[in-house]
């Protein structure tokens, strides 16, 4: 059997892992980026010694342990990992389609991730970057609403970005979230977010630009129309939801490099702060393990000596 070029398996594995794994686009988009930079590296260094095109089964562990040595000089332990687990997939179906005999990959180990503290905001500082969008202007009004929803929610950007108008219960007070994997849960949302959707939703058609006006709205801006829109009246990206997150912030002078993740993490901190169950934030998170939500106990020593000194019997 004659051996198969690097790009004829790729589009095999594009298609198992969009049919078969049923992966989100954003999973799939990251697959491919970290694939397609490993394949560029891979053929670069075969053009050099090589004349004829590099074939899946001359890929050793060598070949990616240089890789892997390169990406060191320029990246995270966090980003290593993540592009060396992309290949180890990569490899794995390789094996069950019977392309490989044995994984290159099965003995090279992940870099151990760093663990820094998450970043998250005092509740006077979270207060004044609510405060802080112009409620005079259509934009305004929808980034008050995106702050808020991410305050009082803690959902991801990337499932705040997903949300549309019929996952938002007002009368039940509860959004419906799809999160990683498909994985749909329930989450309690706030008075103060759900009155600054319906502000936002009054004034939506405001938000667009009047030239795609006419279009958006004659396509109607019912309950499957995306929650949060831009001036085009197309859904809003989650790296536009960062870059308004982080203006905000500059603008009422925080001091911290402010995320969607940052207010993530202030949720649950301000939760656990509360003296809220770690399991019912782990829900909450929508973590499918309780270790991911026990990082958020770091933040809070005064808390924890607070509930050590109250409950254990020889404190």
């Amino acid at each position: 059997m004659e051996p198969s070029r690097l790009d004829t398996l790729l589009d095999r594995y594009t298609t198992f892992l969009r049919v078969e794994k049923n992966v989100s686009a954003h999973t799939l988009r990251n697959y491919l980026s970290d694939l397609m930079q490993f394949f560029s590296f891979i053929e670069k260094s075969h053009a050099q010694a090589e004349a004829q095109p590099i074939v899946v089964s001359q890929i050793d562990h060598h070949r990616i342990h240089a890789y892997l040595s390169m990406l060191h000089r320029q990246n995270k332990k966090s980003s290593i990992g993540r592009k060396l687990s992309s290949i180890k997939s990569f490899f794995r179906f390789l094996l069950r389609e019977g392309e490989l005999e044995r994984d290159p990959t099965i003995l090279i180990g992940t870099p151990k991730k760093e663990q820094p503290l998450p970043t998250h905001l005092p509740v006077d500082e979270m207060f004044r970057l609510l405060e802080t969008p112009d409620n005079a202007s259509p934009s305004g009004v929808r980034d008050r609403a995106i702050l808020e929803v991410l305050y009082s929610c803690g959902i991801r950007v990337s499932e705040l970005v997903g949300l549309d108008w019929e996952h938002i219960d007002a009368n039940l007070e509860v959004i419906r979230v799809i999160g990683k994997g498909n994985n749909e849960r329930i989450v309690p949302i706030g008075r103060k977010a759900l009155a600054a959707l319906a502000v936002y939703r009054q004034i939506l058609p405001e938000l667009i630009v009047p030239k795609r006006r006419n279009a958006v709205l004659a396509s109607g801006l019912g309950a499957t129309t995306p929650v949060f829109l831009n001036s085009r009246g197309g859904r809003l990206t989650t790296r536009s939801v960062a870059r308004l997150v982080g203006g905000h912030a500059r603008d009422c002078g925080i001091a911290l490099r402010t995320s969607p993740h940052a207010l993530r993490h202030t949720f649950a901190t301000h939760l656990l702060d509360a003296g809220a169950d770690l399991r019912a934030i782990q829900e909450l998170l929508g973590h499918s393990s309780l270790s991911t939500t026990q990082k958020y106990t770091h933040l809070n020593l005064d808390y924890l000596m607070r509930v050590y000194d109250k409950a254990h019997p020889k404190a």
